[in-house]
Protein backbone atom coordinates (compact mmCIF):
# COMPACT_ATOMS: atom_id res chain seq x y z
CA UNK A 1 0.00 0.00 0.00
CA UNK A 2 2.87 2.37 0.72
CA UNK A 3 4.37 1.77 -2.73
CA UNK A 4 0.94 2.26 -4.25
CA UNK A 5 0.61 5.65 -2.56
CA UNK A 6 4.14 6.62 -3.56
CA UNK A 7 3.24 5.95 -7.19
CA UNK A 8 -0.12 7.73 -6.86
CA UNK A 9 1.69 10.84 -5.66
CA UNK A 10 4.11 10.72 -8.59
CA UNK A 11 1.23 10.24 -11.03
CA UNK A 12 -0.40 13.49 -9.90
CA UNK A 13 2.55 15.40 -11.40
CA UNK A 14 3.71 13.14 -14.23
CA UNK A 15 3.46 14.80 -17.63
CA UNK A 16 3.12 18.35 -16.33
CA UNK A 17 5.23 21.08 -17.84
CA UNK A 18 7.96 22.49 -15.61
CA UNK A 19 5.93 25.69 -15.22
CA UNK A 20 2.74 23.83 -14.25
CA UNK A 21 4.64 21.61 -11.83
CA UNK A 22 5.72 24.77 -9.97
CA UNK A 23 2.43 26.62 -10.27
CA UNK A 24 1.19 27.96 -6.92
CA UNK A 25 -2.56 27.55 -6.73
CA UNK A 26 -2.91 27.71 -2.94
CA UNK A 27 -1.50 30.03 -0.28
CA UNK A 28 0.92 27.42 1.09
CA UNK A 29 4.11 26.20 -0.56
CA UNK A 30 2.16 23.26 -1.98
CA UNK A 31 2.73 22.70 -5.69
CA UNK A 32 2.80 19.43 -7.62
CA UNK A 33 6.61 19.34 -7.60
CA UNK A 34 6.94 20.47 -3.99
CA UNK A 35 4.64 17.68 -2.79
CA UNK A 36 7.04 15.12 -4.27
CA UNK A 37 10.06 16.97 -2.87
CA UNK A 38 8.39 16.98 0.56
CA UNK A 39 7.67 13.25 0.30
CA UNK A 40 11.35 12.54 -0.45
CA UNK A 41 12.30 14.47 2.67
CA UNK A 42 9.72 12.57 4.72
CA UNK A 43 11.28 9.30 3.55
CA UNK A 44 14.71 10.51 4.73
CA UNK A 45 13.42 11.91 8.03
CA UNK A 46 11.65 8.73 9.04
CA UNK A 47 13.79 5.98 7.57
CA UNK A 48 17.32 7.36 7.16
CA UNK A 49 17.48 9.68 10.16
CA UNK A 50 15.04 8.13 12.63
CA UNK A 51 15.21 4.38 11.98
CA UNK A 52 18.74 4.02 10.58
CA UNK A 53 20.25 6.78 12.72
CA UNK A 54 21.99 8.37 9.74
CA UNK A 55 23.44 11.80 10.43
CA UNK A 56 21.86 14.65 8.48
CA UNK A 57 25.13 15.20 6.62
CA UNK A 58 25.02 11.61 5.33
CA UNK A 59 21.43 11.69 4.05
CA UNK A 60 20.92 11.82 0.31
CA UNK A 61 19.03 15.11 0.51
CA UNK A 62 17.18 17.48 2.79
CA UNK A 63 16.06 15.85 6.03
CA UNK A 64 14.87 18.46 8.51
CA UNK A 65 11.28 18.69 9.73
CA UNK A 66 10.40 22.19 8.52
CA UNK A 67 9.12 24.10 5.50
CA UNK A 68 12.43 23.42 3.73
CA UNK A 69 11.03 20.03 2.78
CA UNK A 70 8.91 21.83 0.16
CA UNK A 71 11.80 23.85 -1.32
CA UNK A 72 12.64 23.03 -4.93
CA UNK A 73 15.69 24.67 -6.49
CA UNK A 74 15.26 26.51 -9.79
CA UNK A 75 17.61 24.08 -11.52
CA UNK A 76 15.72 20.96 -10.40
CA UNK A 77 13.35 19.53 -13.00
CA UNK A 78 10.22 17.54 -12.28
CA UNK A 79 12.07 14.44 -13.53
CA UNK A 80 14.92 15.20 -11.10
CA UNK A 81 12.55 15.48 -8.14
CA UNK A 82 10.65 12.30 -9.08
CA UNK A 83 13.97 10.44 -9.36
CA UNK A 84 15.04 11.84 -5.97
CA UNK A 85 11.80 10.59 -4.40
CA UNK A 86 12.22 7.17 -6.02
CA UNK A 87 15.81 6.91 -4.69
CA UNK A 88 14.73 7.94 -1.20
CA UNK A 89 11.86 5.44 -1.33
CA UNK A 90 14.19 2.63 -2.37
CA UNK A 91 16.56 3.44 0.47
CA UNK A 92 13.56 3.45 2.85
CA UNK A 93 12.56 -0.03 1.67
CA UNK A 94 16.07 -1.33 2.41
CA UNK A 95 16.12 0.26 5.86
CA UNK A 96 12.59 -0.90 6.76
CA UNK A 97 13.48 -4.49 5.78
CA UNK A 98 16.10 -4.54 8.55
CA UNK A 99 13.40 -4.19 11.23
CA UNK A 100 10.46 -6.26 12.43
CA UNK A 101 7.10 -4.52 12.30
CA UNK A 102 6.90 -4.51 16.10
CA UNK A 103 10.40 -3.05 16.66
CA UNK A 104 10.12 0.27 18.47
CA UNK A 105 12.10 3.45 18.98
CA UNK A 106 11.42 6.57 20.99
CA UNK A 107 10.56 9.65 18.96
CA UNK A 108 10.66 13.05 20.69
CA UNK A 109 7.46 14.22 18.95
CA UNK A 110 5.44 11.03 18.70
CA UNK A 111 6.55 8.98 21.70
CA UNK A 112 7.41 5.32 21.26
CA UNK A 113 6.65 4.22 17.71
CA UNK A 114 6.98 0.90 15.94
CA UNK A 115 8.07 0.24 12.39
CA UNK A 116 4.45 -0.71 11.75
CA UNK A 117 3.34 2.73 13.02
CA UNK A 118 5.92 4.41 10.79
CA UNK A 119 4.80 2.51 7.69
CA UNK A 120 1.15 3.31 8.43
CA UNK A 121 2.00 6.98 9.01
CA UNK A 122 3.78 7.11 5.65
CA UNK A 123 0.85 5.41 3.92
CA UNK A 124 -1.47 8.01 5.42
CA UNK A 125 0.81 10.95 4.60
CA UNK A 126 1.39 9.96 1.00
CA UNK A 127 -2.31 9.21 0.44
CA UNK A 128 -3.17 12.66 1.79
CA UNK A 129 -0.56 14.33 -0.41
CA UNK A 130 -1.70 12.37 -3.47
CA UNK A 131 -5.15 13.80 -2.78
CA UNK A 132 -3.65 17.28 -2.63
CA UNK A 133 -1.88 16.55 -5.90
CA UNK A 134 -5.13 15.37 -7.51
CA UNK A 135 -6.82 18.64 -6.59
CA UNK A 136 -3.92 20.70 -7.93
CA UNK A 137 -3.89 18.64 -11.11
CA UNK A 138 -7.63 19.22 -11.57
CA UNK A 139 -7.03 22.96 -11.24
CA UNK A 140 -4.12 22.88 -13.71
CA UNK A 141 -5.83 20.64 -16.27
CA UNK A 142 -9.30 22.05 -15.78
CA UNK A 143 -10.66 18.49 -15.69
CA UNK A 144 -11.25 15.75 -13.15
CA UNK A 145 -8.28 13.46 -12.51
CA UNK A 146 -8.92 9.75 -13.02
Amino acid sequence: MLDRNREALIETARGLSEADARRRLVASLTTPISLIKHAAAAERIWFQRFWAGVDESECDGYSNRDEGTFAVADDESLADVIAEFERASQRSRVIAARFDLDDTKDNPREGTVSMRWTLLAMIEEFARHAGHGDILREQIDGTTVR
